[in-house]
C-alpha cells in the first residue's frame, strides 16, 4: 500500500511541476523582452553554437538590431522567425521545427525515457520477485 502512495505522490508531484512549468506568463512581454526571447533561439551565423543574444560577432550585432526594428514595426515572433530563415537557412534556429524529420528531435527523447522507463519496471519487478523467494 505504501508502495503505491509513493508513486501516486511521485505523479502528483510532477503532474504540478509540468502544470506550473507551462503556463504562459501573466503579463504580455514588453518589445525587449520579446526581442531578447527572440535574439535566444537564433543562431549566429558565424559561432558554433552560440546564440545572436550571447554572440558578440558583427553578424549577430546586426541580426539582434534586425530583431529589434521588426518588433517595433509589429511583426510576430513567427514573421521574423521567417524572415530570418529566408535570409540565413533553417540552421539560423537553435530550436528546431517541430515537423517533417526535424520532428524526429522531439519524438526519439521521449520514446527513449518511455523505454527506460518500462525497462526500469521490468528490472524491478524481477529483483523484487527475486528477493521474495530468498
Amino acid at each position: 500500500m505504501y508502495r503505491r502512495l509513493g508513486w501516486i505522490a511521485l505523479a502528483a508531484v510532477v503532474g504540478i511541476a509540468l502544470f506550473v512549468g507551462t503556463r504562459p506568463p501573466e503579463a504580455p512581454p514588453t518589445s525587449t523582452e520579446r526581442a531578447d526571447a527572440l535574439a535566444e533561439r537564433i543562431r549566429c551565423p558565424t559561432c558554433r553554437g552560440q546564440s545572436v543574444a550571447d554572440s558578440d560577432a558583427p553578424a549577430s550585432e546586426f541580426i539582434r538590431e534586425e530583431i529589434a526594428r521588426q518588433v517595433e514595426q509589429g511583426q510576430s515572433d513567427q514573421e521574423i522567425e521567417d524572415y530570418l530563415v529566408s535570409r540565413y537557412g533553417d540552421d539560423v534556429l537553435l530550436v528546431p521545427p517541430r515537423s517533417g524529420l526535424a520532428s524526429l528531435v522531439w519524438v526519439l527523447p521521449v520514446v527513449a525515457l518511455v523505454g527506460a522507463g518500462a525497462g526500469l519496471v521490468v528490472v524491478f519487478r524481477r529483483w523484487g520477485r527475486a528477493w521474495v523467494e530468498t
